[in-house]
């Protein structure tokens, strides 16, 4: 079994553009939340079908108790998935929770979060501790109920420097 400090802190953000928020959303900000980080790209059709439809019922059962973000990471296909595509994607598949574009870096075809948290493609789903340690990193179709038990698990969490 994993002590906690065996978690590997989670990476910032580098996000160019922000969805469904006014906020320019860091992981700083959200430390002590539970945070989940849907990525994805919206012509993938393993996130359109398993990936996002999760991330909304993540919301929905979670409600406060989950910060849900979604990550745009393109690494093909880029003319195509731009932010006028993404805001009319994220308007018909009625998609609430904020939404950050991964950064690039010019000559890398990997976006930069994508990168920093070495995720294999998409759809992934990573859940992140109120420390703001990563304690779960799926890559395809993730189980509904080895998510919730995780969730759950990091929800009854105390948040740091809570006395014990």
């Amino acid at each position: 079994m994993n002590t906690l400090s065996e978690f590997p802190t989670a990476p910032e953000l580098a996000v160019t553009r922000w969805f469904n928020t006014g906020a320019n959303l860091t992981l700083a900000d959200l430390r002590g939340e539970v945070v989940v980080i849907e990525a994805f790209q919206m012509l993938c059709p393993g996130c359109v079908s398993h990936g996002l439809p999760q991330a909304k019922r993540i919301q929905h059962v979670f409600g406060d108790d989950v910060t849900v973000l979604g990550l745009h990471c393109v690494f093909e296909h880029h003319e195509a998935m731009t932010p006028v595509s993404l805001e009319a994607f994220l308007y018909e598949y009625r998609i609430t929770f904020p939404v950050g574009v991964d950064a690039h870096d010019a000559g890398v075809a990997l976006p930069i979060t994508m990168g920093r948290y070495q995720l294999r493609g998409t759809p992934s789903l990573v859940a992140i501790d109120r420390a703001g340690r990563i304690r779960l990193s799926a890559f395809g179709q993730a189980d509904d109920m080895a998510v919730g038990a995780t969730l759950a698990r990091l929800i009854d969490e105390p948040r740091p420097g809570a006395a014990a």
